[in-house]
């Protein structure tokens, strides 16, 4: 009995894809829109600090 070569028992020689088209792209919607959202509170948080400082 030979053994073969490649992964061990169970597994499949050719990789599994990682992630359904559909499941990377809502990811990539949440991460811009988070992103968007960081953006904006920090430009809000900047203008205000501008706003209240004594001139």
């Amino acid at each position: 009995m030979k053994r073969s070569r490649g992964a061990g028992p169970g597994f499949a020689d050719t990789p599994a894809p990682v992630a359904s088209s559909r499941l990377t792209h809502a990811v990539a919607a949440s991460l811009a829109i988070a992103l968007s959202v960081c953006l904006m509170v920090t430009i809000t948080m900047l203008s205000i600090n501008t706003l209240t400082l004594p001139a």
